[in-house]
C-alpha cells in the first residue's frame, strides 16, 4: 500500500493495529496461564475478551471506509509480545515473574494507547467523526487496563517481590540447583 494520503496513513494505522490486536488476543491467553497471581490471570483474560471487541471496533470502521482489514503484521507488536513471552517463560520466583508480566503488559498498553491516538488524530482531521469516536473509547479501555495493572502491582504484586530476600550465594547454587532437578523429574 503506497502512503500518499493522510487517508493512506490512517487506514494502514487502523491495520496495524488490527494485526496489534489479533496478536495480542492470542498472546494474553498464554500470559494469564503464566501469571501465579490469581488477580493478574483474571485481569490477563478480562483484557483478551476485551481486545477481542477492540478488533472487531477496527473492523467495523475499515469496513466504513470500504478497506478489509487485512494487512502487514505489526512488527512492534510483535516485538512486545516476544519480550512478554521471554518473561513468562524466565526462571524466577513467581512474585518476581508477574511483577516482569505486568512490565511487559504496560508496555504493550502503552504502545496500543499511542497507536490508537494517531489513529483518532488522522480520524478527526479527516472528518471521520465516528471512528474518532470508536477510536476515543479504546483509548480509554486501554488506559483502564493500564491503570488496573499499575493499581495491582503497586497493592500486591510489586510488594511481595520486593519482600523477597536472595540466599546466600552457596545456597542460591543449590536452589537453582534443586530447581533445575526437580524441572527435569516433574517435565
Amino acid at each position: 500500500m503506497e502512503l500518499e494520503t493522510l487517508k493512506d496513513l490512517y487506514v494502514h494505522e487502523l491495520k496495524d493495529l488490527y494485526s496489534a490486536e489479533n496478536q495480542l488476543i492470542k498472546a494474553l491467553p498464554k500470559m494469564a496461564k503464566a501469571a501465579k497471581n490469581r488477580q493478574l490471570s483474571a485481569a490477563f483474560n478480562q483484557h483478551a475478551e476485551q481486545t477481542k471487541r477492540h478488533a472487531k471496533r477496527l473492523e467495523q470502521i475499515l469496513k466504513s471506509h470500504e478497506e478489509s482489514a487485512r494487512g502487514p503484521k505489526c512488527e512492534g507488536m510483535e516485538g512486545l509480545i516476544a519480550e512478554g513471552d521471554k518473561m513468562a517463560k524466565e526462571d524466577a520466583e513467581d512474585e518476581v515473574r508477574d511483577a516482569g508480566l505486568i512490565s511487559a503488559a504496560q508496555r504493550v498498553e502503552h504502545y496500543e494507547i499511542a497507536g490508537y491516538g494517531c489513529a483518532r488524530t488522522y480520524a478527526q482531521l479527516l472528518g471521520d467523526k465516528n471512528g474518532a469516536r470508536i477510536l476515543e473509547t479504546t483509548i480509554n479501555e486501554e488506559g483502564a487496563t493500564d491503570k488496573k495493572l499499575t493499581k495491582l502491582a503497586r497493592s500486591v504484586i510489586n510488594l511481595r517481590a520486593k519482600k523477597l530476600k536472595k540466599p546466600p550465594k552457596e545456597e542460591a547454587g543449590m536452589t537453582g540447583a534443586i530447581k533445575g532437578l526437580v524441572k527435569k523429574v516433574t517435565g
